[in-house]
């Protein structure tokens, strides 16, 4: 189903948020503001239960709200930014000294080892920030974690740290828990708001995918969260190679009132996998699903 999209909608002016934590697939970092600005202006509790980068929750900077997801790693980075961000930073910089003072790509192996033997936030936290172009990429059937070392150098731990008291404060409401999505999604009550940012059909298959997710399931989760008086907003698959490809999903009519279409610039997964070439073919638009 084809959702009319509406072009003339009220919207809130949200400033954008420059600074990003965590580099990872699906990042919205660059466009988090304008899907903020289609938010209701008023709702009650904020979850976000496909967490990732958590870069819309912290755009938002709701004053009460619940982030979550079942990877532990990615979770155990946000609960210690929560409650002790000074362990985040020495997460970083103890790894990020080794790296400038010996072989980048050699102490980059290293701890990417480290990480696979046993999967950690603290690695993770730097792996995510020095692997080539910020795709953070897990083998299906074991987790495996693949991304060789970025050509860039991370930044350095002073600037680290001063993102993290930023995005510190801009969590100060927030709670972050370990569920699954649909656990997340039932503790939301009349007047509340989610947004999910599953993982993408059409263009996120190799990717990290932590959760067992069906589309098909999480539109009957949305339409229980409809029923009962919470507001949805999902970001879905919308068009690729510069919108000459509408990606066809199976939209169940009656579920959502609105669609936007969210212009998110050229795919760096492409980037990835053709070889870093600047792909201006491949630029590309999400859907904005609302329930309201």
């Amino acid at each position: 189903m084809q959702l009319p999209l509406y072009q003339e909608t009220s919207v809130r002016v949200v400033d954008p948020l420059q600074t990003q934590l965590l580099k990872w697939i699906g990042n919205k970092q660059r466009f988090a503001d304008e899907i903020v600005s289609y938010f209701p202006e008023n709702f009650g509790r904020y979850f976000e239960p496909f967490l990732g980068s958590g870069a819309v929750l912290a755009t938002l900077a709701p004053s009460e709200g619940i982030g979550s997801d079942t990877f532990r790693p990615l979770m155990e980075i946000w609960q210690t930014l929560k409650k002790s961000p000074e362990t985040l930073v020495k997460w970083y910089a103890d790894r990020w000294n080794k790296a400038a003072k010996g072989d980048k790509v050699a102490v980059y192996e290293t701890i990417k080892k480290s990480y696979n033997a046993k999967p950690n936030g603290a690695d993770l936290l730097f792996l995510c920030r020095a692997c080539y172009g910020g795709v953070v990429r897990f083998r299906k059937n074991d987790g495996y974690m693949s991304t060789p070392c970025g050509i860039h150098d991370p930044i350095s731990p002073k600037a680290f740290a001063r993102r993290v008291e930023e995005w510190r404060q801009r969590i100060k409401g927030c709670d972050f828990y370990i569920l699954n999505y649909e656990e997340a999604m039932d503790m939301a009550k009349p007047g509340d708001l989610i947004y999910c940012d599953p993982p993408y059909s059409y263009s996120q298959g190799i990717l990290y995918g932590a959760q067992g997710f069906s589309l098909e399931n999480l539109f009957r989760i949305t339409g229980e969260c409809k029923a009962r008086g919470v507001y949805v907003a999902l970001s879905i698959d919308g068009s690729k190679k510069s919108g000459n490809y509408i990606c066809d999903l199976e939209i169940p009519d009656g579920l959502f009132e609105r669609e936007i279409l969210v212009h998110c610039g050229r795919s760096m997964l492409k980037r990835f996998q053709m070889g870093g070439r600047t792909l201006e073919s491949e630029d590309v638009k999400d859907r904005l699903l609302l329930t309201y």
